[in-house]
């Protein structure tokens, strides 16, 4: 490949790199309707023409932050698929991580709206990790859980307190205010990792007599 050419390449990524950063970041506070290609442009510091060349439409930005955010789901999925731990421990994990992974990563939190906002047929977000969820407890049984617990509460749960961090962090969903926390400093990471260690003793029982 030519220097020219080459230059043009990197050139054309750091275009779509800014405008994808600056197109979550809009999608992420406005959501899909409240953006406008005009505000990316500008807040990509970019020509609306740049900006047509490289996405013609609204639709095309969206799905390239959507590709985006759904690679880091996956990756953080993939991860605690492949922790040797077990099987609470593995659930508790990912959930720790996907909640970190919204509070720091502004592409992840708009795909998550993206993904509430326009539906395709092919289910939520969820789609993305709950699987994991269930596929790990399936894999090893009820290892560790007491008797009295099903598998399946154990996913509710898990899927409950990652909307509820969802939520938090300024995407609500229906019928629920967003919230910035209780004043106590915390991210919702340190706040589900609360929860968890409120309702692990119930998911796993009494300790056994030595």
């Amino acid at each position: 490949m030519e220097k020219n050419q080459m230059v043009k390449q990197e050139r054309a990524e750091r275009t779509r790199e800014s405008l994808v950063r600056a197109a979550a970041h809009e999608f992420a506070r406005a959501g899909y309707e409240g953006t406008s290609l005009s505000r990316v442009a500008r807040a990509a510091g970019i020509s609306i023409g740049a900006l047509t060349f490289h996405f013609p439409a609204k639709a095309n930005l969206a799905q390239a932050v959507r590709a985006r955010g759904d690679a880091a789901v996956r990756a953080r999925v993939a991860e605690a698929a492949a922790a040797a731990t077990p099987p609470l421990d593995t659930v508790v994990a990912l959930t720790l991580d996907l909640a970190r992974l919204l509070e720091d990563d502004e592409v992840a939190r708009a795909a998550v709206r993206l993904w509430r906002e326009l539906p395709d047929g092919d289910g939520t977000w969820t789609t993305l990790w709950l699987p994991a969820v269930t596929e790990t407890l399936a894999r090893v049984g009820r290892d560790g859980l007491d008797p009295a617990v099903s598998e399946h509460d154990v996913v509710l749960l898990a899927e409950y307190l990652v909307a509820g961090a969802e939520s938090r962090l300024g995407g609500p969903l229906p019928g629920l205010p967003a919230r910035d926390g209780d004043g106590d400093g915390d991210g919702v990471e340190q706040h589900l990792s609360r929860l968890w260690a409120l309702v692990l003793p119930s998911l796993t029982g009494p300790p056994e007599a030595e």
